[in-house]
């Protein structure tokens, strides 16, 4: 799982010698030393690791070398690759002919004409329905200037990062822990989406196996220990009054046991998903292996939450950035096993290395609704509406939004700018809330906290259209912070044992579906949404053109919008463009 792929960058020059190839060696070799240090400078691994990029040993100039650097690149483990060139080279011979992600980066500068073969290699790639990503700078550059400009890093930073995640995402798994959820559309898993678009094999439990796993204590019992001493020192104290009716409120003694339940439940998630060596060093070689899941989804209701605890801990804690061995790589694992929110929390996991929340896209409060029911004004970026993000306490922790910038403001970290005082803050601003056993009839605990505003945050959606297939919604905004008279009134009009977000998207007037927020709402297509910190549209619309998946709401500039170089010749309207060019190419591992 930790074996990441690389990025292959190419060299490609003009073959003739006796004077021409032997003046641009050196240039052509230094933009690329000077890419990939760009990349492994500025990107990294889920795991930290610097994304790693493998250059040809020699430049291109013809095929056999052409074939020679694929044949590297193959052994080294590439999933990508981005071709750059000072000067004209021989198209057809020296382009690359996988059918991975690629780019290429055309020098602007007067005394070659590297712009010439990029315009003649992106044709040449597009007749032979390789579509590439080109890469222009704005600006006229000196033939010994080897510096990136900073329109140009932008595109191929925004190009590694999403060839990177389609990438990592290939040969992996989705594991689905039971099946369908109280009828829930996404957890009915489209083996066909995820072979044919993600690359991705899909695995399935029965959630008995949670079960037998406990029964036969098929668990590390050293770490189940730690993992306790860890609960009882930061979640157990932090546990709400109960709201369920007397009658139906556990004993002391019932939720002591369901602490332990959930903490193994975790435990055994984990372990599913990704394996465990302890667990073959205990004899049990076939459980230690896992499913080589890279996301996952937990089914809960109703099959398993009539009767046993709920997945809320699990799912909040495995969608965490830390949990009782530390600060760590966040995993992904889906709410009521809903795989089309878990991809795209997969997606903005691999985008920004973050953890991913979780939500219903519960509810559309308007300005007028919200004057009539608290008495009082939204003001501020709510000003216009809120769109209430909640769910049944499965969220990161992360997006108490508890962890702060060096400048004091809230952010989701990535697992390495972590400090133990953002974990324990998080943690900290966590309630606990016994689960609401009208919903949850065997109980659990909900994870409960308000998510502070001013974050700028991106809401994204996969859903799958009958006869069309896959499309994803995209929406830029931002958390927000509401008096706190008006938080509790609508909250309590909810369950408000769960955790909250407002969410207030930015609004574009020229685009139906983002005139006001209403729309947002009003346009969403599934009841799920998944929140990643930071404004990554951009990267999600290069990721989905990479996929073949249309994107059918955004709220970017078409300025932002970057995909292959192909998608132009099918119209000049960006979105029916986008919608004819991945219908004629179709999904990317299409057999």
């Amino acid at each position: 799982m930790n074996k990441y792929p690389k990025i292959g960058i190419r060299p490609t020059i003009d073959g003739r010698q006796g004077g021409i190839r032997e003046s641009l060696e050196e240039k052509t070799m230094n933009l690329a030393k000077a890419v990939a240090d760009l990349i492994s400078s500025n990107l990294r691994n889920g795991d930290g690791s610097p994304v790693e990029c493998v250059i040809s040993d020699t430049t291109i100039g013809r095929v056999a070398e052409a074939a020679a650097c694929a044949a590297k690149f193959e052994r080294e483990g590439v999933g990508s690759t981005i071709t750059v060139t000072s000067c004209w080279c021989y198209g057809s011979e020296t382009m690359d002919m996988n059918p991975w992600p690629k780019a290429v980066w055309g020098f602007n500068g007067t005394e070659r004409p590297g712009a010439v073969y990029l315009a003649a290699v992106l044709a040449a790639h597009s007749q032979k329905g390789l579509p590439a990503f080109g890469i222009y700078g704005h600006d006229v550059q000196d033939l010994q200037d080897n510096t990136i400009p900073e329109d140009v890093a932008e595109k191929i930073l925004r190009f590694a990062r999403s060839a990177q995640a389609v990438a990592t995402m290939r040969g992996k798994s989705y594991l689905s822990m039971g099946s369908v959820c109280m009828g829930i559309a996404g957890s009915i898993v489209s083996t066909d989406f995820f072979e044919d678009y993600l690359g991705m094999r899909c695995e399935s439990i029965d959630l008995t196996e949670f079960i037998r796993r406990m029964e036969l204590g098929i668990y590390d019992h050293e770490e189940y220990a730690k993992a306790m001493a860890w609960t009882e020192k930061y979640c157990k104290p932090r546990e709400a009054a109960d709201r369920n009716r007397p009658e139906k409120a556990k004993t002391r003694e019932e939720k002591d046991q369901d602490w332990e339940f959930v903490v193994k439940m975790t435990l055994i998630a984990r372990d599913l998903m990704t394996g465990n060596s302890k667990l073959r060093e205990m004899g049990f070689q076939e459980e230690a292996l896992g499913h080589n899941a890279i996301a996952g989804g937990f089914q809960g209701q109703r099959q398993w939450t009539d009767f046993y605890p709920n997945g809320d801990f699990t799912e909040a804690l495995m969608n965490t950035s830390f949990d009782w061995n530390g600060i760590r790589e966040a995993y992904v694992l889906a709410t009521e096993n809903d795989a089309c929110n878990g991809i795209a929390m997969l997606f903005g996991h691999l985008l920004t290395n973050r953890g991913q929340q979780f939500s219903d896209v519960r509810t559309y409060w308007s300005p007028e609704a919200v004057r009539r029911v608290t008495g009082k004004e939204l003001t501020g970026i709510a000003k216009n509406g809120i769109i209430h993000l909640i769910n049944s306490g499965a969220t990161t922790l992360d997006a108490t939004g508890q962890a702060t910038d060096a400048n004091g403001n809230p952010e989701m970290k990535q697992p390495w700018d972590l400090t133990q005082e953002d974990v324990e803050k998080c943690l900290a601003n966590t309630n606990w809330c016994p689960a609401n056993r009208d919903y949850f009839r065997g109980g659990g605990f909900s994870s409960n906290f308000l998510t502070k505003g001013g974050m700028p945050v991106t809401m994204s959606r996969l859903n799958l259209v009958k006869g069309l297939g896959p499309v994803l919604q995209i929406a830029e905004g931002w958390t927000a912070e509401l008096d706190p008279e008006v938080h509790r009134t609508l909250d309590e009009r909810t369950d408000p044992t769960w955790p909250t977000t407002w969410f207030v998207p930015r609004l574009m007037p020229e685009r139906d579906a983002f005139k006001d927020v209403y729309s947002v709402m009003n346009n969403w297509g599934a009841n799920h949404g998944a929140l990643t910190y930071g404004h990554i549209g951009k990267d999600l619309i290069t990721l989905a053109s990479m996929l073949r998946i249309p994107v059918c709401m955004h709220n970017i500039a078409d300025v932002d919008v970057f995909r292959p170089s192909a998608w132009n010749a099918f119209g000049m309207d960006k979105e029916g463009s986008d919608y004819r060019a991945c219908s004629t190419y179709g999904p990317l591992y299409k057999k």
